[in-house]
């Protein structure tokens, strides 16, 4: 079930960025990106649970598999995105959500684009965007487990939810104010 860089005319990136809800909600609406799947990445358990992931003894990270078409929006661009719409520089955690599932980490797919994402990264260390220094780990391909049915499109589906109202519906607005001109909608 590991992920290859390119699957045709598209590439598929692995990124976690803390909840793969948000991540989700987030890239959806990115003009080239053709489909975003929750799921797990970079453990040692086959298979795992949402509920074993959050029991932080799998060696799981929540991801969100990114299929997108590089004709539309290239590698780079798509990591700039992910990097602005999450804290790249806390360990173990995004806001409230505290663990090691919550890391924020790219699991490149082939060395271009491990090689695009040290080049992002030294960008934004350059441009002092964040006060504090990334912690985004950059990790080998890596096994992607597909989460269970429930956490798909969990945003668009569950909007009335507290957790989507406080924590996912900030960040997509932010989103999209910030990236209006890269909406696919």
């Amino acid at each position: 079930m590991s992920e290859q860089g390119s699957t045709g005319s598209t590439q598929v990136a692995v990124l976690g960025g803390g909840c793969f809800w948000c991540v989700e909600a987030v890239l959806v609406d990115l003009r080239g990106v053709i489909s975003v799947a929750p799921g797990y990445s970079g453990g040692h358990v086959d298979n795992p649970t949402y509920e074993q992931v959050c029991g932080k003894n799998t060696g799981h990270i929540e991801v969100a598999r990114v299929e997108f078409d590089p004709a539309v929006l290239s590698y780079s661009d798509l990591l700039r995105v992910f990097f602005a719409t999450h804290d790249p520089t806390t360990p173990g955690r995004q806001g409230n959500d505290v663990g090691p599932q919550y890391e924020s980490a790219i699991f490149w797919q082939d060395e271009s684009q491990r090689q695009q994402a040290r080049a992002v990264m030294a960008e934004i260390d350059e441009q002092h965007i964040y006060d504090a220094p990334l912690v985004t780990q950059l990790r080998e391909p890596a096994t992607f487990w597909p989460a269970e049915d429930y956490h798909r499109n969990y945003f668009a589906l569950h909007p009335e939810q507290g957790y989507c109202q406080f924590v996912i519906a900030p960040k997509v607005a932010k989103f999209r104010k910030q990236f209006r001109d890269r909406l696919a909608r």
